[in-house]
This record gives C-alpha cells, structure tokens and sequence, in this order.
C-alpha cells in the first residue's frame, strides 16, 4: 500500500510539479465547480498509476490542478464507489495520494436522498456528521503508522471551524444552508420506503453511497474535512416517488451553484 501510495503521488508530482493544501472530491451531477476552477493541468484517471477508474455517468474521472478562491487546489472530478466493485482500500486511494500530496482540508460533496421532513428536493445541506452503513470500514486490517494512528477518533468528522464559517457565509449570501447527518450505504440501489424510514429514526437527514469512507480516511491521514450535500430526491414517507439516476443528476446541477459558492468562499477565507 505505501509503495502504491508513494508511486502514484511521486508520478503526480513529476507530471504537474503542482503543490497544493486543499483537495476536492466532486459528487454526482456535482462537476459544474470545475468552471469555477482556473485550470493549470488536468489528468484523466486512466493515465495515474494505481488509480481506479470512474464508470458511473456524471462522473468524468480525472485529477484538476488549478485555483479556487485564490489558493492553489487538486480536485476529483468524479469519484469512485462501492457499489462498482471497489474496495473500500480502492474508493479512499485516492484520499491516501492527495494526502501524500500534502493536501490538509478536504471537501467532500454529494447527492443525496432527504430523509429529514423539513427537507425539499433541491436543498443544500452541510454535514455535520455521519453514519457509516457500508458495513464495513476502509481502515479494517493491519495499521500502517505511517498513514496515520489505529484508532483515529472521530468526534469531529466534519471541522466545527469549518462548519461555522460555512454558516456565515451562507447568512451573507442568503442561502438556505440545512444542516444534517448523512448516511452511508452501500447501494447500488434507492432504499425502499421501510429502510427510509429505518434510517430516519437512526437519526439521518440525508443518504447516499459515498462519502463516509473517503472522510474516515481524511481523518485517518489527519486531514480537516467539510462536507456538502444537494438533496436531490425525497425519502420521507408521503413524498417517496420513483427516481432515475438522471433526474438525481438534473436536480443535482441546478442547485450547485449554491453549493459552488459556500466551497469558493470557504477557500477564500483561508489565509
């Protein structure tokens, strides 16, 4: 693993000659940031040893170098997920590379179902913790020290800094911003209305299948993490209606402006 780990940043670093503290991990329907990005090199996935390769729609699978907000940032263009077959060693590698990179703060972002009844469709939620039911944890088997601490303690998952300045900068822009806890799932499929309402009484306010290993490794590797959702269909009972992958990608881009903003003024912020 730390061979693979070095191998693959050591390729990056001689390609781009690129440094940079802050990473993005791009959601579904979520690639609309990268116009915000002033783009220095891209490198598609396909041509990064060790690197798995994006294989669901509305992820373009490739690594942007660039600036955001004035500070230099890597950001994935696509991620990858569990449910394609991946293990979960194989979903948070890339996490592993950016830190080896020297990335500090990772922002994560995703679509996701609203389990919570004062959510609509088209909300954007800022995560302020999170359930993992992926029934497994990307950090089972032998500790590398190298990588980080055995039992790495997650009371603050999502940086409570972070998610006051997220707030702040909401308030000034007149966003909605929700607040919630996201469930990890496998998937690939949508819950049934039953597993909704499970979730719900678990104490989620929205789900998805992604996200929650790639946090466990940030905070593995000692990074700070922020995380963002869009709601982009509805998991309360009442309002439950069949969705296809597509309409989650469709609801996904109209509200990602929002979404583009709370990152973009959030790197801002950094000194």
């Amino acid at each position: 693993m730390l061979k693979k780990i070095k191998a693959t940043s050591t390729y990056i670093q001689e390609i781009t000659g690129f440094k940079a503290e802050i990473g993005i991990i791009l959601g579904t329907g979520l690639g609309g940031l990268v116009n915000e990005i002033e783009i220095i090199r891209t490198l598609p996935y396909a041509s990064i040893p060790n690197f798995p390769v994006s294989t669901v729609e509305g992820h373009k699978g490739q690594l942007i170098f660039g600036k955001l907000g004035g500070k230099n940032i890597i950001a994935m263009q696509g991620r990858f997920h569990f449910y394609e077959g991946y293990s979960l060693l194989d979903v948070t590698f890339p996490v592993r590379v950016m830190s080896d990179l020297g990335i500090k703060i990772l922002f994560v972002s995703n679509a996701s179902g609203g389990l919570n009844p004062t959510f609509k469709v088209g909300d954007v939620m800022m995560i302020t913790d999170h359930i993992n039911m992926f029934g497994s944890n990307p950090l089972i088997g032998p500790n590398l020290n190298e990588l980080g601490i055995r039992f790495p303690d997650m009371s603050q998952a999502y940086d409570f800094k972070l998610l006051d300045i997220a707030r702040k900068i909401a308030l000034q822009n007149h966003i909605d911003l929700k607040e919630g806890v996201y469930v990890g799932v496998s998937g690939p499929t949508f819950e049934t209305p039953a597993e909704y309402k499970m979730f719900r009484i678990l104490g989620g306010d929205a789900i998805g299948m992604s996200t929650v290993p790639e946090v466990i490794v940030a905070r593995h590797s000692g990074m700070k993490v922020f995380g963002i959702s869009i709601i982009t269909d509805s998991g309360v009972p009442g309002e439950i209606i069949e969705i296809s992958h597509e309409e989650v990608q469709e609801v996904a881009s109209k509200a990602e402006p929002k979404m583009s903003l709370i990152i973009k003024e959030l790197i801002a912020s950094f000194s």
